[in-house]
């Protein structure tokens, strides 16, 4: 079973940008609303990838200001985002942002990167008063067979694994009060070739020598032709459950 959690893995992403753009789920509408609340506001999505999160809350309305530090990812982003408020190179432990700048700050599928300890006095600074620190993830729901199947072969990214870390008292440290989490239901059509690319699309595969990368794709062909709920069908849903947190600063 694999893990991506390499130190590596943060900026492997980079390399396979538009494949990460084009293969990787967005979030629920609904989760976004109840995470930012219904009126437009100014948000820093730290951690912005391709702008998978981005996007959604352009879409809300929300002027969004996009932070990230891989460049191949930043481009993608910038290219796929308009009505982008603005963007910037940079890290959640340096952000190149002025102070209570921001009346939202998400981080989707990107928090568990952050180095705590120096990234939650920043995030703290550049919120105004009020504001709302909103991470969320996106994890497969291995509840259904063949997902728990798929997870046997790739295993679980850091940050499926670090989703509910959030909940821990102190999570968030002594500028943040307790956080709230829901729970949404989110899925994702594919066809066997799109899972295939959204195994390539992940840091261990990324990041894997050849012989372990082949081996990995013959271990999902042979799932996709076999389990049960997957042979002979042309197309299926990956059902995830969206893990969305609102944290106010104490």
């Amino acid at each position: 079973m694999s893990n991506d959690a390499t130190p590596s893995s943060a900026l492997s992403f980079g390399q396979a940008a538009d494949l990460y753009n084009a293969i990787r789920p967005s979030y629920p509408p609904e989760a976004l609303a109840w995470m930012l609340g219904p009126e437009p506001v100014d948000v820093a999505d730290v951690g912005a990838g391709t702008g998978l999160l981005t996007r959604g809350l352009i879409a809300l309305g929300h002027r969004v200001t996009a932070v990230e530090p891989d460049p191949g990812m930043l481009a993608t982003l910038v290219d796929a985002s308009p009505g982008l408020a603005a963007h910037h190179r940079g890290t959640a432990e340096d952000l190149p942002l002025p102070d209570a700048s921001a009346d939202a700050i998400t981080a989707g599928q990107s928090f568990h990167w952050f180095d705590r300890e120096r990234a939650l006095p920043e995030l703290h600074r550049v919120l105004r008063p009020g504001g709302v620190l909103a991470p969320v993830w996106n994890v497969r729901d291995e509840s259904v067979p063949w997902v728990a199947a798929l997870s046997a072969i790739i295993g679980s990214s850091k940050g499926e694994l670090a989703a509910t870390g959030p909940t821990d008292p102190d999570f968030f440290g002594s500028r943040f009060a307790e956080p709230e989490i829901r729970t949404f239901r989110h899925e994702k059509p594919f066809d066997g070739p799109g899972l295939i690319r959204l195994v390539q699309s992940r840091s261990y595969y990324l990041t894997a020598d050849d012989r372990r990368r082949r081996e990995l794709i013959a271990e999902v062909e042979d799932l996709i032709a076999n389990h049960p709920q997957l042979a002979g069908r042309d197309t299926f849903a990956m059902p995830y459950q969206t893990q969305a947190f609102r944290v106010r600063p104490a």
